[in-house]
């Protein structure tokens, strides 16, 4: 009979507390930015979700191709007993590791959110009833405490979402990810790749303008929680490639000079005609800084799968 529970390590208000401290820190920095994490509201989400199935944006696509070719080939080269996904949302790309991985014994989805965690651990243990699930409520971008669970462990972290985090993010984060393993255990890790500017700033600027409302979504949740008085229509959705960053960044610029109060924080921000407030970095990566990075936290590139145009890679490594 399966097993399905799940256990809050992050705070009651952790995620309001972390809010206003990014809104005030990033509104009155220079240039301003806001986290992408804070898209996620329920709209936010339902967007995200439309995004997946627009022609322009590939990655969803390519990764899902991926798993669902390859996933035998990634469950034989690391047969897990225990998969721990971060960031696991509602875990659909993730059944095609777990129909894969013949032996394993617990899955442990970490998610901030509450209800994504319920929905999803609720469905896979009705379906799986060989299957124990233990859901976290965390920040999977600050230390973990996992649960006692059997190895080898493969640790997942999909959808390209490493490319949000600036370098000095991601280099603690794979230190965190690499904390979390001993030898024999693994991390699976979803990267979007090198490719023309024009397809990528595409896949972040679709013709539906359905990713400008996602951006845009990010204001209305401040507004929301911190009764800020955003004018959405008065800001619009930016795409840029950086080349010598190589990523991509999403702005919204400020169509007009203007002032936005902030009550809940006793903030007045200012924003120039033109002025932009960077929403999201998202990096994108060639093999060889994939496995630099990975090797700089002792941690070894063995494998690495793409889709069939090489816009997307999932890459394996281990415990050096």
């Amino acid at each position: 009979m399966s097993a399905f529970h799940v256990t809050r390590t992050l705070p009651e208000d952790a995620m309001a507390a972390a809010l206003r401290a990014d809104v005030q820190q990033g509104l009155t920095s220079t240039p301003k930015t806001l986290p992408p994490k804070w898209f996620y509201d329920a709209r936010g989400s339902d967007l995200f979700e439309r995004i997946t199935e627009l022609p322009e944006y590939y990655p969803f696509r390519a990764e899902r191709e991926i798993l669902a070719r390859r996933a035998e080939e990634i469950a034989a080269a690391l047969p897990a007993r225990t998969l721990v996904e971060l960031g696991s949302g509602s875990s659909q790309k993730t059944r095609h590791l777990l129909d894969a991985l013949i032996g394993l014994h617990t899955y442990v989805p970490v998610d901030v959110s509450e209800s994504a965690l319920e929905q999803a651990g609720q469905a896979l243990a009705a379906e799986r009833p060989e299957l124990n699930v233990h859901g976290l409520i965390a920040d999977f971008t600050a230390p973990l405490t996992l649960p006692d669970t059997p190895g080898p462990r493969l640790l997942v972290f999909l959808g390209g979402t490493i490319g949000n985090l600036l370098p000095e993010e991601r280099a603690r984060f794979l230190a965190g990810a690499r904390a979390l393993l001993s030898p024999g255990d693994g991390l699976l890790l979803g990267t979007d790749l090198v490719k023309d500017e024009a397809v990528l700033v595409r896949a972040y600027d679709d013709a539906a303008g359905v990713t400008a409302a996602f951006d845009k979504n990010v204001l209305s949740v401040v507004n929301r929680e911190l009764e800020a008085d955003f004018d959405l229509d008065a800001f619009d959705h930016v795409a840029v490639w950086d080349p010598e960053h190589e990523w991509i960044e999403m702005r919204l610029r400020s169509r007009t000079a203007q002032t936005v109060k902030v009550p809940a924080l006793g903030l007045a921000v200012d924003f120039a005609a033109g002025e932009e407030l960077r929403t999201e970095v998202s990096s994108k990566f060639r093999k060889e800084k994939v496995a630099a990075e990975l090797d700089s936290v002792g941690l070894e590139l063995t494998d690495w799968w793409t889709d069939g145009e090489s816009r997307f890679a999932l890459s394996l490594s281990r415990v050096r």
